[in-house]
C-alpha cells in the first residue's frame, strides 16, 4: 500500500533533493563553525549563513537582510519577541498585549507566562471560520498596549488573516505587530517590506522546505527588543557585553549551520519555482478536496468552505467517530497520513467548535498530486459510510 503524506503543516515532506545535497555537502566537505575560527572550513561555514540570509530575504521580501535572525524554530522566534519587548517585571505588569484565540501555543504559552507576572492580555475571538476581524483588534488596543500578535494562517483550518489591514491599523496607533508566519512562509506570497510588520516569525521545516531545527525571525528595529539569550557570537569577543548590532544581537551560540544550509536551498527552490506557482497548486488541490467532501452527510469541515483566504490545510470530523480513530483508520487501511487532535491550538478548536476532541487535519504540499487528494477524499468517504451503516 502506497503511503500518502498529508501532514505538511507539521513538517513538509519530501524535501527537494537540493536541500539534502546541501546538508550532505556541509558534513562531507565543510564541517566548520561560522565566526569561530579563521581557517577555510570556518570561512565556508560563514559563507553558507551569509548566502542563506540573502536567499531568505529575497523570498520574504526583506530589503535589509541583517534584520533576519536564524533561530532553532518558530517558537524560539516568537518567544524572542513576546518576552524580549519587556526589560523588567515592572514593565510587564504595566503593559498590555493583544493576541487572538486562533494562536498556536507557541504564542499562547509565552503570553500566558507573562500574564502570570501581571501582564494584561486581550484575546480576540476568531469567527466561525477562524478569521480575526481587524476592527476587533483596533477596538482592543489601549494606551499601554505593547504588542499585537496575530497568526497569518491558522494551523488548524488554514484560514488566512488580513495582515495588511491589521498592520496598517497597528501602524496608525504606533503599536508593533508580530506576525506568526509558521503556516504561511513559503506557502503564501508575502513581501514584508511592503507591509506594516514589525516582527515576522516562521519555521524553516514547513513551507520553506528546510529541515527541523531551523527558523527565522524578522526584526524591523533592533532597538525595540532585548535579547532573551546572550552569549558568544564570534564578534566583540573582548567584551562581556552582548553586541547591540544586527544580526549578532539575537544570534548567540553556535548556529545550526547544516540546518541553515538546507534551509537556504529550500528558499532557493521556492525562489526558482515561485511561491505563486506553489500557492496555485495548493489551491487546486484544496478545490478538489472541498468538492469531494463539502456536501457529504456526516462529514464536518472546519474553516472557510472555499479556496479564497485559505492555505493547504483542512480539518474535518466524521459524525459519531473520534478523530483519533479516523486518523488511525486512514493510515492503517488507506495509507493516508494526517494529524489528529488539538494541534497545539486549544483555543482555536474552542473557537471552531471542535474542542476537546480536536479534528483530523489534512495538509498537502508541493509534492502531492491530484490523484493523492482524490484517494484521500475517497478514503474519508468510505470511513464515513462504514460509520453511518453501523448505526
Amino acid at each position: 500500500m502506497k503511503e500518502i503524506y498529508l501532514d505538511n503543516a507539521a513538517t513538509s515532506w519530501p524535501k527537494p533533493e537540493s536541500v539534502i545535497k546541501a546538508m550532505n555537502n556541509y558534513f562531507h566537505k565543510i564541517g566548520g563553525s561560522s565566526g569561530r575560527s579563521g581557517h577555510r572550513r570556518a570561512i565556508e561555514a560563514g559563507r553558507i549563513i551569509l548566502n542563506a540570509r540573502s536567499a531568505a530575504a529575497g523570498l520574504l521580501g526583506v530589503s535589509d537582510d541583517s534584520g533576519l535572525i536564524f533561530t532553532s524554530n518558530a517558537t524560539t522566534a516568537l518567544n524572542t519577541v513576546i518576552k524580549g519587548i519587556f526589560h523588567s517585571d515592572a514593565d510587564i505588569s504595566s503593559s498590555h498585549i493583544v493576541a487572538t484565540t486562533m494562536e498556536h501555543n507557541s504564542v499562547l504559552r509565552p503570553v500566558n507566562s507573562l500574564k502570570n507576572k501581571g501582564l494584561e492580555v486581550t484575546l480576540i475571538d476568531g469567527d466561525e471560520f477562524g478569521q480575526v476581524s481587524p476592527e476587533k483588534i483596533r477596538s482592543a488596543i489601549r494606551e499601554n498596549t505593547k504588542l499585537v500578535v496575530v497568526t497569518h494562517a491558522s494551523n488548524v483550518c488554514g484560514t488566512v488573516n488580513d495582515i495588511e489591514s491589521i498592520g496598517t491599523l497597528c501602524a496608525e496607533k504606533s503599536i508593533p505587530l508580530l506576525v506568526d508566519g509558521a503556516q504561511s512562509a513559503g506557502l503564501l506570497p508575502i513581501n514584508i517590506s511592503s507591509l506594516s510588520i514589525d516582527y515576522f516569525a516562521c519555521a524553516g521545516h514547513k513551507g520553506l522546505l528546510g529541515p527541523q531545527g531551523t527558523g527565522i525571525l524578522y526584526v524591523k528595529n533592533k532597538d525595540t527588543l532585548y535579547p532573551v539569550i546572550a552569549g558568544g557570537t564570534g564578534s566583540l569577543s573582548d567584551s562581556v557585553e552582548q553586541p547591540d548590532f544586527m544580526p549578532d544581537k539575537f544570534e548567540s551560540g553556535t548556529p545550526n549551520i547544516i540546518g541553515i544550509a538546507g534551509l537556504a536551498e529550500g528558499c532557493r527552490y521556492l525562489l526558482t519555482h515561485g511561491v505563486e506557482s506553489i500557492y496555485k497548486h495548493d489551491k487546486k488541490l484544496l478545490d478538489i478536496f472541498l468538492n469531494e467532501l463539502s456536501d457529504v452527510s456526516g462529514i464536518k469541515l472546519y474553516g472557510m468552505k472555499s479556496s479564497v483566504n485559505h492555505t493547504a490545510v483542512l480539518s474535518i470530523n466524521i459524525e459519531g467517530m473520534d478523530s483519533s480513530l479516523v486518523g488511525t483508520l486512514l493510515e492503517e487501511r488507506y495509507g493516508v497520513q494526517t494529524r489528529i487532535g488539538l494541534h497545539c491550538a486549544p483555543l482555536a478548536h474552542r473557537t471552531l467548535g471542535s474542542f476537546p476532541h480536536g479534528t483530523v487535519r489534512f495538509s498537502w504540499g508541493w509534492a502531492n498530486s491530484e490523484r493523492e487528494i482524490i484517494k484521500a477524499a475517497a478514503a474519508v468517504k468510505k470511513i464515513n459510510s462504514i460509520s453511518r451503516n453501523s448505526k
